[in-house]
């Protein structure tokens, strides 16, 4: 498990260090704070890629960027501090094989996906043959197409890509298939709206694959390619979790090596796309699909997950557990970007969420009726001396911006009568 990651001159701030909780982290903050950075320069620290563009480092006289983290290792903790290395624009590393950080996912929020697997992107060793060096892929980054499409680098198939697989997989009927099912019926927003598959087809004559359907709610068809944001979404996170643990198995039974033990998931903005009903599920039903997958209560999974959204945390409360979660959230104070791991319990629903220091709106109502009570309860903390014509614009803003059944009524009706101003 990824234990600790600490960014000195790097990033958003002169210094962030996160202590990682064993199962969720999740990480809130404003735009442009560096959630996505941080998820950059973790899956960088677990597999010595990068994802995207490598992380610039702070310049100054006497700046010593630096990247420091630990994980987990077979027998003991594994650690590494990482400076940049000015002349060559890169981040220092260690020589020799690298640690084995088990099976790391990268879920980004533009549809790319990255996938770095203990058996099939690891160093190659074979010690008889004096072998001990990246001969494999380094890791398999997909942009969004390569997703459904394959990839295909230098004429190497190492992904059919979900079009092909899943029609494949639906043709055999196997276990691929029956886990993909599976983790599309656990994915799904509710029991009636389900993500089922439905028969094979085609699309057009210029397109001669059998294309995956999903069944809808009134009764059609639709071809993958056709699918809502949402659901095209979910069905690539469904997929490429089948596709990455499947192909993990089938490289750990040609190795004659047991399969990792180990798994982290990073997610950027899983809320993407998604309707609030789906928001309330998405993340447990990730842990959920994550565990039936791998089918053995001894592989400890772990995610780190840039959410923007209150009703995602409120449908987290009943699952939360301090001793396994963490909360994690970025803030700008006095121009300068202040992490803090936050204390959590539970604030009920998604309004209250909103209105907490995670979010920090004045009001979950529309700009204008925020300004609206502002307006309204300073004249009520003045308690006296409130003109007619001061009472009146008030209420008049009120009644532009707020439903007759809105709870602010009450107070600003108890406050006129006592203060016997006309309604």
């Amino acid at each position: 498990m990824f234990e600790r990651l600490e960014l000195h001159h790097v990033g958003p701030a002169p210094e962030l260090v996160f202590d990682f909780a064993r199962r969720m982290n999740l990480i809130t903050g404003d735009n442009g704070v560096g959630k996505t950075f941080i998820l950059d320069v973790a899956w960088w620290a677990l597999t010595r890629t990068w994802a995207g563009h490598p992380a610039a480092p702070h310049r100054g006289a006497g700046l010593k960027p630096r990247i420091a983290f630990q994980f987990e290792g077979k027998r003991k903790p594994v650690g590494y501090s990482s400076e940049y290395d000015f002349h060559s624009q890169s981040w220092t590393l260690k020589g020799g094989r690298p640690p084995n950080p088990g099976m790391v996912l990268y879920a980004r929020v533009d549809g790319s996906f990255s996938v770095w697997d203990p058996a099939r992107n690891y160093w190659r060793n074979a010690p008889s043959l004096g072998i001990d060096a990246p001969d494999r892929p380094p890791a398999y980054l997909f942009n969004p197409q390569e997703v459904w499409d394959g990839l295909k680098p230098d004429g190497k198939y190492l992904c059919n890509g979900l079009i092909a697989d899943w029609a494949s997989w639906q043709g055999r009927n196997g276990e691929p298939y029956q886990q993909l099912r599976q983790a599309l019926h656990a994915l799904s927003p509710s029991d009636v709206e389900l993500l089922a598959p439905g028969e094979l087809t085609r699309v057009s004559l210029e397109d001669v694959r059998d294309m995956p359907t999903l069944r809808t709610g009134y009764g059609q068809e639709v071809p993958v390619v056709y699918a809502s944001a949402g659901a095209r979404r979910v069905i690539t996170l469904a997929y490429l979790l089948v596709w990455t643990w499947q192909e993990h198995l089938q490289a750990s039974r040609l190795m004659n090596q047991e399969a990792t033990r180990s798994i982290i998931f990073l997610i950027d903005e899983v809320e993407a796309h998604l309707h609030p009903r789906w928001q309330r599920t998405v993340l447990r039903s990730l842990l959920k699909v994550m565990e039936a997958l791998t089918g053995a209560g001894d592989v400890q999974v772990q995610i780190l997950a840039v959410t923007h959204s209150p009703l995602l945390l409120a449908s987290l409360e009943p699952l939360f557990d301090t001793r396994e979660d963490a909360l994690w959230h970025l803030n700008l104070q006095n121009r300068e970007v202040v992490l803090h791991k936050e204390e959590w319990h539970r604030r009920g629903d998604a309004n209250s969420w909103l209105v907490s220091e995670i979010f920090d709106l004045g009001e979950p109502r529309s700009l204008e009726a925020e300004q609206a009570i502002q307006r309204a309860e300073a004249l009520m903390e003045r308690r006296q001396g409130v003109s007619s014509d001061e009472f009146t614009q008030a209420r008049d803003a009120l009644r532009a911006s707020l439903p007759d059944v809105d709870p602010f009524w009450l107070r600003w009706r108890f406050w006129a009568r006592e203060a016997g101003l006309s309604q």
